[in-house]
């Protein structure tokens, strides 16, 4: 990304990220379509209380890939190779025992974690086994993501995307076998999921070894580098905070929610799987941003590096006007897809949401595009502060608006926080800015 065109490359990249992300939440969303077409509102209520806490500690895991493939975007620019592969390998050894640690905590910790959500006696169950195995695939997201943050590293964004891809149809057509056909259940859903996601990691592993030299690291190279190990949880745990703040959000949110029904419980678990729909593209395009500008502040290319960033927000808001239409048209049938026709009360409610939220993601369009840049550059901690911000405000509101106002304030409690963390972000950039201008030694 340090040489040629920079709309292309911004692109070529963003396009199999957003591809990739939109069939990674395939496998959430297709539970969800099953679960509540074929076995009911209630277990589609279950699987949606169940969820922030199962995408918190994905989150904290991606995090932290997150942080390492910064590092390693920086050494690929800067042509150090052999510092690329260490910083693999570190991440490989740390995150393993660091997966298997929160898989063992989640599966222990999950009875008392989904009271603590004020679940429904008669949903604790379902949602406690359903938990509980997709806690034991961690291990396997842990790798998939690994591996695929090095191979975006270094640009490859394609290869991750199709094998997520073929595993997405995969888990789908299993749900549909065993649900549909033999009605095993809930539980099949969620060992669905672990299988699919143990697939993609296996296939990502057996293709670098098969065709990036670069990445393949033997038998007496795994070990982890103290240095790098440093600077990987200097910057890894700080992203894997931040990425863990918003299901931290989520999980407060959804306390809220479950005060007011199983119909809004329902509504807002297919809200949920949307809305991680739309704003799951920005974030890819974010990552592009991210690359781009740690490939390019690596190679010394500053100009470069913020010419692509400002064209990456084009990109953003170019996408908001692509989702706020596909939204505003078709909320109904999409609504529809999660829960039967008899339950014309759940997509009511998401219809009127979606008809608000629609024009608010906007926000997180250039909220992303400025964590994307942040990031790139190793300022780990605004982009903390950023998402602390828009959690902390966002939550609060909720609070506040839900039990005057019901669901839709969410919504409104959503713009609030993304707007004050875009009055605190662009300020703070626009300093820094003007700082190097007048100081170009200023990283």
């Amino acid at each position: 990304m340090t040489e040629g065109n920079i709309p292309r490359q911004l692109v070529s990249y963003a396009v199999p990220l957003i591809l990739g992300n939109l069939f990674q939440l395939t496998y959430n969303a297709v539970d969800s379509m099953i679960v509540g077409q074929l076995i009911g509102k209630e277990a589609l209520a279950a699987v949606g209380t169940a969820s922030p806490v199962m995408n918190l500690m994905i989150l904290g895991i991606s995090g932290l890939c997150i942080g390492s493939s910064v590092l390693m975007s920086h050494f690929y620019g800067g042509g150090k190779q052999e510092l690329l592969k260490r910083e693999l390998s570190t991440t490989m050894v740390f995150g393993l025992y660091f997966s298997l640690l929160v898989m063992t905590l989640g599966i222990l910790a999950a009875d008392p974690l989904l009271r603590m959500l004020q679940v429904p006696p008669e949903l604790l169950g379902t949602a406690k086994t359903y938990l509980r195995i997709v806690f034991a695939g961690l291990p396997f997201t842990f790798f998939y993501n690994a591996v695929s943050s090095a191979l975006k590293s270094i640009g490859d964004s394609k290869t991750p995307l199709k094998f997520l891809a073929f595993c997405s149809v995969l888990n789908g057509l299993l749900d549909l076998i065993f649900i549909s056909l033999f009605h095993f259940g809930i539980v099949c859903c969620a060992l669905t999921t672990v299988v699919a996601e143990a697939l993609s990691a296996i296939l990502c592993i057996r293709y670098v070894y098969q065709k990036i030299p670069l990445l393949q690291i033997r038998r007496h190279e795994f070990r982890a580098d103290r240095g790098l190990l440093k600077q990987t949880l200097q910057y890894g745990g700080v992203t894997a905070l931040q990425q863990a703040c918003q299901p931290i959000g989520k999980l407060m949110i959804q306390g809220t929610v479950n005060s007011l029904g199983v119909d809004v419980m329902a509504a807002f678990n297919a809200i949920n799987r949307l809305d991680d729909y739309a704003c799951l593209p920005e974030q890819s395009i974010a990552s592009g941003i991210t690359t781009f500008v740690a490939q390019n502040e690596g190679a010394g290319k500053r100009e470069r590096m913020e010419q692509g960033f400002r064209l990456g927000l084009l990109l953003e808001a170019g996408y908001w006007v692509v989702i706020c239409s596909i939204l505003l048209c078709l909320r109904k049938p999409i609504m529809s897809l999660f829960v039967s026709s008899q339950e014309g009360a759940v997509v009511e409610l998401g219809i009127i949401y979606f008809g608000i939220m629609s024009f608010f993601y906007l926000f997180p369009a250039m909220t992303n595009g400025m964590q994307g840049y942040f990031r790139g550059r190793k300022n780990m901690k605004m982009t903390l502060l950023g998402t602390l911000i828009q959690t902390g405000i966002r939550v609060a509101l909720v609070y506040v608006l839900v039990p005057r106002i019901g669901l839709n304030g969410v919504a409104y409690a959503s713009a609030g926080g993304w707007s004050l963390m875009l009055l605190v972000e662009i300020p703070y950039y626009l300093y820094c800015r003007r700082k190097e201008r007048t100081s170009p030694e200023h990283v």
